[in-house]
């Protein structure tokens, strides 16, 4: 019982984690990347990437729990949250390719958070029904 609501936590914050993430598909990259080197990175990508990208999180973050809510498909969730730790692998690769080491934190905390949703939800704790 634990297990499961711990899993449901971390699963809330990925999912609140990916909705917040999503601003970048309305908020001008200049502004974004106006607020700090953190936000820098956005001018590596087209305003169209930017909104892919944001689609994306955005489409990460009802696979993470409307599946087991709506109890319509919930094998999706741990198939969300591998594709998030994925999403997370490529924020990394790009923040050590830009040599800012100090703002990789943040994603491999997200990271280990996606792998453990997975790996519970597809394991332990899997959705039966």
């Amino acid at each position: 019982m634990a297990m499961n609501a711990t899993l449901w936590i971390i699963t809330g914050i990925l999912a609140a984690v990916m909705l917040v993430s999503t601003s970048k598909m309305f908020v001008p990259r200049e502004k974004i990347a106006a607020v700090g080197h953190a936000g820098q990175w956005v001018m590596d990508f087209s305003p169209t990437a930017l909104r892919v990208i944001g689609s994306l999180e955005l489409l990460a973050a009802i696979g993470l729990t409307l599946p087991a809510v709506l109890g319509i498909a919930p094998v999706m969730v741990p198939v969300t949250a591998a594709c998030v730790a994925l999403l997370f692998v490529g924020a990394v690769v790009m923040r050590l390719r830009r040599g800012e080491r100090a703002t990789i934190v943040p994603d491999l905390v997200y990271f280990a958070m996606a792998v453990f949703v997975a790996w519970g939800r597809f394991g332990p704790e899997a959705f039966t029904g």
